[in-house]
């Protein structure tokens, strides 16, 4: 297992979902960057750090016990690899307070350490909610692989913190060092919204969720096959985002159990207030989980799917096959399993392999929607 050497500590990581023969790190050399930046500058055990978008934990088991060390950010696979990484290397787990993105964190905070996420308008939301949470004489600081570091994080950074100084690169990794200005209170362009007209709805979308400026593709493929049922079905909408297949497979099947889970502790928060807006106070579970892998054995009759094809900046299908396998276990027997997904990933030959039977719903050039039954 790759060794992360600071000043700080050395420490063996996992990324999340672990993986036999993960070739993936849980971490790389912006993280290191950090560190060293702030071995360098001095850290008091009164000092308190703010970390944003600390993907695995890297950042804040290195400093967990050496300072006061707040965590945010929208991966519940995050969370859960800070908690397994802290628990492995034997540091105090109450060392660290964790906060989901939706939550706004309360400083004030003499160091801001922030790894830039792929989503810019969450750096965006995450820098506008600071306003009014840094210390006298704070350090903001992000950090970035070259190649996922575009110039618009940088003038999110001096739009909302102040002057920005990039550093020289070390191991392809780069740090933005802002230096904090007096600015007047910003306004925030998130959530947005947008309307469909099948169904008839307006849909919130906080600012790291999936298309949050107008229905993705894949998803407008999938609604108009989308079942109805009129009995007591229990049904999730796995990977829901801002709920929208869930809501309105619910709109059409009156009597169907709703379950929709997601990552993204914004998407959770959006699909929440979406459901509420259209169902009002019918029963719902919407929560942020690794998939179904809290869901207990044959619990479910139908999964409904749109699954993503990357985790942060990682292209591939790990995602979407432990959704499926997470489907499968879940499901009763003759359960089905409905998803849409891109023609070229072959996902009907995937499903082959954990369900009886495959068949496909609808296609279109780019999109295939497919029905797999236990």
């Amino acid at each position: 297992m790759p060794t992360l050497e600071t000043p700080f500590a050395s420490l063996e990581l996992q990324r999340q979902p672990h993986q036999a023969n993960e070739p993936l790190q849980a971490f790389d050399a912006a993280d290191e960057y950090l560190l060293h930046h702030l071995h360098e500058h001095g850290i008091a055990p009164s000092s308190r750090v703010l970390l944003l978008n600390d993907s695995f934990g890297a950042l804040a088991c290195s400093l967990a016990g050496r300072c006061q060390v707040t965590s945010s950010g929208d991966s519940h696979l995050g969370f859960l690899a800070l908690q397994k990484n802290l628990a492995s290397n034997g540091l105090n787990g109450d060392t660290v307070t964790f906060l989901p993105s939706c939550e706004t964190p309360q400083g004030p905070f003499d160091w801001i350490l922030i790894r830039v996420p792929k989503t810019l308008a969450l750096l965006e939301e995450q820098l506008i909610r600071l306003h009014g949470q840094l210390a006298p004489n704070a350090r903001v600081v992000a950090g970035a692989m070259i190649k996922h570091l575009p110039r618009a994080a940088g003038d999110l950074l001096e739009q909302y913190i102040g002057p920005v100084q990039a550093s020289l690169a070390v191991k392809k990794a780069r740090l933005l060092v802002a230096t904090p200005e007096t600015k007047a209170a910003p306004h925030s362009p998130y959530p947005t919204r947008y309307r469909l007209d099948k169904p008839a709805l307006e849909l919130v979308n906080h600012a790291n969720v999936f298309c949050r400026d107008g229905l993705d593709i894949g998803t407008r493929a999938f609604l108009p096959h989308l079942p109805r049922h009129l009995g007591r079905v229990r049904v999730a909408d796995l990977g829901c985002g801002n709920g929208v297949l869930g809501i309105a497979y619910a709109l059409g099947s009156p009597q169907a159990e709703l379950t929709l889970v997601d990552e993204s502790y914004m998407a959770v928060q959006s699909a929440q207030e979406n459901w509420r807006a259209a169902l009002g106070d019918r029963p719902v579970t919407i929560r942020a989980g690794d998939g179904l892998a809290e869901q207990p054995a044959d619990s479910l009759d139908m999964v409904l799917c749109n699954p993503p094809f990357h985790q942060q900046q990682v292209v591939g299908d790990l995602l979407a096959w432990r959704m499926f396998q997470q489907a499968r276990a879940a499901l009763v027997t003759g359960g089905e399993l409905w998803i849409v997904g891109n023609r070229h990933l072959g996902y009907h030959a995937k499903l082959a392999r954990l369900f009886r039977g495959v068949e496909q719903v609808a296609a279109n050039p780019k999109f295939v929607v497919l029905k797999a039954r236990k």
